[in-house]
C-alpha cells in the first residue's frame, strides 16, 4: 500500500510546489494536487521540476471543464516534464459547476466520461504512432491532427488515468477504461466491498490485477482529548457537507441512513451548517472515520483498507499535528 500526501485545497501553485518538495523529503510515495481555485497542471509542472522521484497526481482535474484534446496535450506535457511520474486523476464534477461555472455541456456523465477517456487514449496513440486521428463519437469529435501540432512520441509513454467515482455506473466506467479509481472520502469498507469492487470487476470483465484503488480516509487524529475533540468536530462537519450531496446518497443509503442524507440536503440549501454537523452522531462518525493517536489510526487504517487500497491518503479537515500525520504515514509504510 503506497502512502500519498494531499496538498491543501487552498494552496496556490507555489505552495503546492513546496508541499510536493516537502512530501518527497518526508518519504511519501506520491502527492495529490487538487483543482479548486487554481489550475492543477500549473502546480504539477512546478512540482515536477522541483522533485525527483515522487509520483505526482492531479486529484482531481475536472474533465468536463476541458475537451479531450486540451487535456491530452497538457497531460502529455506534465508526463514529459516529470520524467514519467505523472498520474492523470480525472473527475466529472457536478452539473451546476460544469454548466454554470465552466459553461460546458453536461449530459449522461458516465457515458460521456467513458468516451472522454477513450478519446484521450486515441489522441495519445496518434502522438505515439503518427497514425490518423479519427474520433467520431456521441460526445466528442477529433479528426484533425497535422504534424505542426503533433508533439510526437513521449519517451515515458502516456500517463496512467485514474477516475474518481462513487456511483455504480461511473465505477464500472473506471473498470472499463481507466487504470485506477480514486474513491471518495465519504466511503466505507462495506460500500467498497459490496458496491465499488463488484462494479469495478464488472466493468473490467475480470480480476483487478494491476488496477489501482486509491482511498482518502477520514482520520480523527490526536494525542490529547483536546486534539481529539477538535479533530472530531472537523470530520463531523466534512461528513455532513459531503453527505448533503445527492451524488453521495447511495453510500449513506447502504447503511440505512437515506433519511439522514435527505435531511442534510435540505439543511444545506438553507446553509444551516451547524445544524447539519449536529446530525452526524457517533455511529456515523465511527463508520466513516478511524480515530486515535498515530499508532491507533495506522492500525485501524491497515485493518480497514489493507486488502483494498493500493494507494492511501489521510483526510484531516482540521488543523492536524503534522508530526502525528507523519507518524501515521511512517507506521503504514513500515
Amino acid at each position: 500500500m503506497l502512502i500519498d500526501a494531499v496538498v491543501d485545497f487552498a494552496a496556490d501553485p507555489f505552495a503546492a510546489e513546496a508541499a510536493a518538495v516537502r512530501a518527497e523529503a518526508e518519504g511519501y510515495d506520491g502527492v495529490s494536487i487538487p483543482e479548486t481555485s487554481h489550475d492543477p497542471f500549473v502546480a504539477l509542472t512546478l512540482a515536477a521540476r522541483a522533485t525527483n522521484g515522487i509520483t505526482l497526481q492531479s486529484g482531481i482535474a475536472v474533465a468536463f471543464a476541458r475537451n479531450p484534446m486540451t487535456t491530452a496535450v497538457v497531460a502529455n506535457d506534465v508526463q514529459l516534464v516529470s520524467g514519467g511520474r505523472f498520474e492523470l486523476g480525472l473527475g466529472s464534477q457536478v452539473r451546476a459547476h460544469i454548466e454554470r461555472r465552466f459553461g460546458m455541456p453536461w449530459s449522461r456523465p458516465a457515458a460521456r466520461m467513458e468516451e472522454y477517456i477513450s478519446t484521450l487514449r486515441a489522441i495519445w496513440e496518434r502522438f505515439a504512432t503518427g497514425e490518423r486521428l479519427r474520433v467520431e463519437g456521441e460526445f466528442y469529435r477529433h479528426t484533425l491532427m497535422t504534424e505542426f501540432f503533433d508533439p510526437g512520441p513521449n519517451p515515458h509513454g502516456p500517463p496512467p488515468v485514474l477516475l474518481a467515482a462513487v456511483g455504480e455506473r461511473m465505477t464500472e466506467v473506471a473498470g472499463r477504461v481507466a487504470d485506477g479509481i480514486l474513491c471518495h472520502s465519504l466511503t466505507t469498507v462495506r460500500y467498497l466491498t459490496e458496491v465499488t469492487l463488484p462494479a469495478l470487476t464488472r466493468g473490467r470483465g475480470g480480476p483487478l490485477d494491476g488496477f489501482t484503488v486509491g482511498v482518502p480516509a477520514f482520520a480523527v487524529l490526536g494525542d490529547s482529548p483536546e486534539q481529539r475533540a477538535a479533530a472530531e468536530a472537523g470530520v463531523r462537519r466534512q461528513i455532513a457537507f459531503y453527505g448533503s450531496t445527492p451524488a453521495y446518497r447511495p453510500v449513506l443509503e447502504l447503511h440505512g441512513w437515506g433519511d439522514l442524507a435527505d435531511r442534510l440536503n435540505r439543511l444545506s440549501r438553507r446553509q444551516s451548517w451547524t445544524e447539519m454537523t449536529g446530525l452526524i452522531d457517533d455511529d456515523v462518525l465511527d463508520t466513516f472515520a478511524v480515530a486515535g493517536d498515530a499508532a491507533e489510526v495506522a492500525a485501524q487504517l491497515r485493518t480497514r483498507f489493507g486488502g483494498i487500497a493500493g494507494r492511501l491518503s489521510l483526510n484531516t479537515p482540521y488543523a492536524a499535528d503534522e508530526a502525528q500525520v507523519l507518524e501515521v504515514a511512517a507506521r503504514l509504510r513500515a
